[in-house]
């Protein structure tokens, strides 16, 4: 893959962001906890629901306006489109999961909720994976950044019923292929979860729906 940026470069648009608003990725990472914690507890609760597709808004939100935009772009052009994918989706799931109400996290069957759980939690640990990879702070990617909250949002989107998820999978799906590829590329071993993760989305929006225990 031939990037517009070299690897010092990558590791310098995390330093900048880490340095400026490390205050808002603390808070995204709490918040992320308070899901983990709604999933487990309020499972196929309408309320947790809702509050779960709050905090994925935001983590969307933020990775397009805030990473993308103003702190990706300068190094690559393409940022002005991943930024406004990043949008839609928050935009998505704020339509289906708050207006029309139909992102029923916790619905999907046991094994597909455990495995979107262990997802979440690498999200959780994500930030700690690149210092155990041999990055140093503040050069490495922290919190409310693309590939994390992809990861996160897919082991969400696996809590869902099939029928709830198609719609608002693609562009997860389709950053699991752009930041998985380039993970091999500018060595961010963290991200090498992603093509796993998108093959499993992937599978799991096409395969025919089957009826399972709650």
């Amino acid at each position: 893959m031939d990037l517009p940026f070299t690897h010092d470069q990558f590791l310098d648009v995390f330093s900048a962001y880490n340095e400026a608003v490390w205050p808002v990725a603390l808070l995204l990472w709490l918040l992320t906890v308070a899901m983990l914690v709604l999933a487990l507890s309020g499972r196929g609760n309408k309320r947790s629901a809702r509050w779960i597709a709050i905090i994925l808004v935001v983590h969307w939100a933020w990775s397009g306006f805030v990473y993308h935009l103003v702190y990706f772009r300068p190094i690559n052009p393409a940022a002005t489109i991943f930024g406004a994918l990043f949008v839609i989706e928050a935009g998505l799931i704020g339509w289906r999961g708050l207006i029309a109400r139909q992102l029923n996290f916790g619905a999907s069957s046991k094994g597909w909720f455990r495995i979107g759980i262990m997802f979440v939690v690498y999200a959780l640990l994500y930030p700690a994976l690149g210092l155990v990879f041999g990055l140093s702070y503040p050069r490495l990617p922290s919190f409310g950044v693309p590939c994390p909250t992809t990861i996160l949002t897919v082991g969400a989107l696996l809590m869902l019923p099939r029928s709830d998820a198609r719609i608002v999978t693609l562009i997860p799906i389709l950053w699991t292929a752009v930041g998985g590829s380039a993970a091999f590329v500018l060595g961010i071993q963290a991200d090498l979860l992603l093509p796993v993760a998108g093959a499993l989305m992937l599978a799991y929006v096409v395969l025919p729906s089957r009826p399972h225990s709650a």
